[in-house]
């Protein structure tokens, strides 16, 4: 039988605590183990509820859900933790990739990117809403305008489609969930890669990662 994801929600609002509660109580791989209010309440639940995935709000009273996400990380490194945020802005995305966050949805976030969120987070990637990595690749060409981003001769090189694999390669994701998130086949991800590779020098991902995260990238 296969395992289980063990939720918890940690929001403030009742109505949205309501509301996601339904949602992944229909999904029967899915078991949400507390709906809670605050970051307070995330840190001390009971050693022994080990929950999978958190979904945190950011903004709670109290305690934020960027510093819960820190304390959490901190005592389970293998707890995975998604933000969900009526807001979505540069402060918070960089706040929360610092605090360790596995993905970052909007609050308006549909069924079905919500469950396939927790499944990749669950299985070892990352999931970030495409209104997330809009604002990223948004920094990045104005880092790269002002001649802060990627060196001018490698930036030429890469078309967006090459940028957007780089990232989210970068950000931990395979190349099936790369190639699920952008509506392209797995052989085509690969030949993008490739030529990442190929037009900056780099020979495994590790260093297309190293690359990203130097460049803050992700």
């Amino acid at each position: 039988m296969q395992k289980r994801i063990k939720v918890v929600i940690v929001d403030d609002h009742g109505l949205l605590r309501h509301g996601l509660l339904s949602l992944l109580n229909a999904a029967p791989d899915i078991e949400v183990l507390a709906s809670i209010s605050s970051g307070e309440e995330a840190i001390n639940l009971p050693d022994l509820l080990q929950p999978d995935v958190y979904l945190m709000d950011i903004v709670m009273k109290g305690m934020s859900g960027i510093e819960a996400t820190r304390w959490i990380k901190e005592q389970n490194p293998n707890a995975k933790v998604i933000l969900i945020s009526s807001e979505v802005n540069k402060d918070f995305i960089t706040a929360g990739v610092e605090s360790g966050i596995d993905g970052y949805l909007p609050k308006d976030v549909d069924q079905e990117h919500l469950l396939h969120s927790i499944r990749t987070v669950f299985n070892g990637g990352r999931y970030f809403s495409q209104e997330v990595m809009s604002l990223v690749f948004e920094d990045f060409y104005l880092k790269k305008t002002e001649g802060k981003g990627l060196p001018t001769k490698k930036s030429k090189e890469l078309t967006r489609r090459e940028n957007e694999v780089l990232v989210l390669i970068a950000s931990g994701k395979s190349l099936k969930q790369i190639a699920d998130e952008l509506f392209i086949s797995i052989k085509t991800v690969e030949t993008h890669k490739l030529h990442i590779q190929e037009k900056m020098g780099f020979s495994n991902t590790a260093q297309l990662t190293k690359y990203a995260i130097d460049h803050k990238l992700i």
